[in-house]
């Protein structure tokens, strides 16, 4: 894996990039060498975050996480990325998706547990009506619900907006 580490609003210093490469490296198990791992620390008042990004083939594995201590944050990033990684196994390689150029073979071969399979245990159905994004953000709130989809009155495609942390909206929107 190849770990590459930025800094906002702190300085990196060789205790960070250590302790930041020690977690990670407990990862390479999963990854080929090749793998590109994407690391930004930053400082925001008492807030130390962590977030992690790992790219690959038209999708993202990706954690973030805060805390108040900026190697508590380190620590639980890469328990969230190692959690995610086990949870997606048996999606990746039941739809048989080409995964071998990002993943070792020996971690897609590992039998999963039935606990940890994903079920889908309610549908909700509802009437989908163009609306702009601001309407769908008030929408979203009167239903006390976290995202809200809808189709987009100007594009006329199939949207997302949903709540990020402080008390901000952000928007989802199809890439063609």
């Amino acid at each position: 894996m190849r770990i590459k580490i930025t800094g906002r609003n702190i300085e990196l210093t060789e205790g960070l990039r250590t302790a930041v490469e020690n977690k990670l490296n407990k990862l390479e198990k999963y990854f080929t060498p090749e793998t590109d791992v994407h690391v930004t620390l930053s400082v925001e008042k008492e807030r130390q975050k962590v977030e992690v990004t790992i790219p690959m083939k038209g999708n993202y594995i990706r954690s973030e996480q805060v805390s108040n201590d900026m190697y508590v944050s380190i620590d639980l990033v890469e328990e969230v990325i190692e959690r995610q990684l086990k949870k997606y196994r048996t999606k990746l390689v039941t739809k048989q998706q080409n995964v071998t150029s990002v993943f070792k073979q020996e971690f897609l071969d590992v039998q999963e547990d039935e606990d940890e399979e994903i079920r889908i245990i309610r549908t909700k159905k509802f009437d989908v009506k163009p609306m702009y994004p601001e309407d769908a953000c008030v929408q979203m709130e009167l239903l006390g619900h976290d995202f809200f989809v809808f189709i987009n009155a100007e594009t006329e495609d199939v949207n997302v907006v949903y709540k990020r942390k402080g008390s901000t909206y952000g928007l989802i929107e199809p890439e063609y």
